[in-house]
């Protein structure tokens, strides 16, 4: 686990959400975006499901401090909506926009039947795609009303979440592993993936570089910004939208 994992546990915890509660919502987050990437598709839908149930839990407690104990059915969704909706103390993401965006999710589980779709056209990407950015949305706002920090900060924080979770990378004592052979510039991209928003120095990516790369690292560093997929941010270098589009497109972050 890292750094920022136990810092958002240990916020959401220190907020007073039962830690299970807790457990619950960070490994489906996580689970589902491995299999995201991996285009493990349906299972992400399943995941996101697994993840609804641990927010409407979160949110149960949050507004009556209480909750459906784990592996007990919840109410239906409609029922939790409406007593969500009836907590008139609580913020209005927490009755209406957090409930309603979980209700999507469950409906593109069970109601999306690709089986009778006639146009030939398979939903699984679209739908993954919008079950995973919607969770990224949700555990954004939940961080933002429970860490006490802005929407800003939040983002950054689900930002650096969704980079960690990066299949291709086995850290060991703090030393980022990448699992593949890869050119070196892709090699980079992928480190700087994983760092997310915090970048990394010239330092730390010639240490972790393969002994092979570093001879060439600055020469590297300098074509992959010009393509504009890395930006220099002071002494720190971090990975631009073009490049994180890069990096997703090109699916490098999956293992052999």
């Amino acid at each position: 686990m890292t750094s920022l994992d136990v810092r958002t546990r240990q916020g959401f915890v220190a907020a007073g959400i039962p830690a299970e509660l807790v457990k619950e919502l960070l490994e489906a987050f996580a689970e589902a975006k491995r299999r995201f990437y991996r285009d493990d598709l349906r299972p992400s839908e399943i995941e996101g499901a697994r993840f609804s149930e641990a927010v409407f839990r979160i949110l149960e407690w949050s507004t009556t401090q209480q909750y459906t104990p784990l592996g007990r059915d919840l109410p239906k969704v409609p029922t939790l909506m409406g007593k969500l909706e009836q907590a008139t103390a609580a913020p209005e993401s927490v009755r209406f926009h957090i409930p309603r965006t979980l209700r999507l999710i469950y409906d593109v589980r069970n109601k999306r039947d690709v089986a009778h779709l006639g146009d030939g056209i398979d939903p699984n990407q679209q739908d993954a795609t919008m079950v995973v950015r919607n969770m990224e949305w949700v555990l954004a706002e939940l961080v933002r009303l429970y860490h006490n920090v802005s929407a800003t900060e939040a983002h950054g924080i689900i930002v650096d979440l969704v980079s960690k979770d990066v299949p291709l990378i086995q850290v060991f004592d703090g030393f980022p592993r990448v699992l593949k052979q890869l050119k070196a510039s892709d090699h980079l991209l992928v480190l700087l993936y994983w760092r997310g928003t915090d970048g990394a120095t010239f330092a730390e990516l010639h240490s972790w570089a393969r002994a092979e790369m570093r001879a060439n690292l600055k020469r590297t560093l300098s074509t992959l910004d010009g393509k504009d997929l890395i930006h220099l941010n002071g002494d720190r270098y971090v990975l631009t939208h073009l490049g994180e589009q890069n990096v997703e497109e090109r699916k490098l972050l999956e293992p052999q």
